[in-house]
């Protein structure tokens, strides 16, 4: 019984194998969070992506006569242009283009891009993840300043 006391004792004395376990223990919530670190920021990547496509498209419509001039050149536009972004799959990128309903002197291109192609889907049961529909829009004036 004695044998038994003196292991006991100096295995609680021990503590070379804590180690182990606060790393057992840690370790998966931070490998949680590095994912969540990438996941977030190559989202982040995208939505910025859409955002300065939306925009770019924007301000090429203002060489339009008219609105139906001013649609095509923004569709035209993101068709171009759209491919050339590394996150962003042209043939999942819907482009609307039409004057705003409250201020007609006004001229909007909406961007929605589907981030289903994404790798960050791969972690959607591991963290919370944003909608994978990442939509964007871009307001211009149309002259008479």
């Amino acid at each position: 019984m004695s044998f038994l006391k003196t292991h006991f004792r100096r295995a609680l004395r021990d503590r070379g194998a804590s180690a182990a376990v606060e790393f057992a223990l840690v370790f998966p919530v931070g490998l949680i969070f590095f994912c969540g670190l990438i996941a977030y920021g190559l989202y982040f990547s995208a939505a910025n992506s859409v955002q300065q496509l939306a925009a770019d498209a924007a301000r090429a419509s203002v060489g339009g006569l008219n609105d139906a001039e001013r649609v095509t050149i923004a569709r035209a536009h993101v068709a171009s242009s759209g491919g050339s972004y590394p996150l962003l799959n042209l043939n999942r990128i819907t482009v609307s283009a039409q004057p705003l309903a409250a201020d007609p002197a006004q001229f909007q291109v909406r961007i929605a891009f589907d981030s289903g192609d994404l790798p960050i889907w791969v972690f959607s049961g591991l963290i919370p993840l944003p909608n994978k529909t990442i939509e964007r829009t871009a307001i211009i004036s149309r002259g008479g300043f």
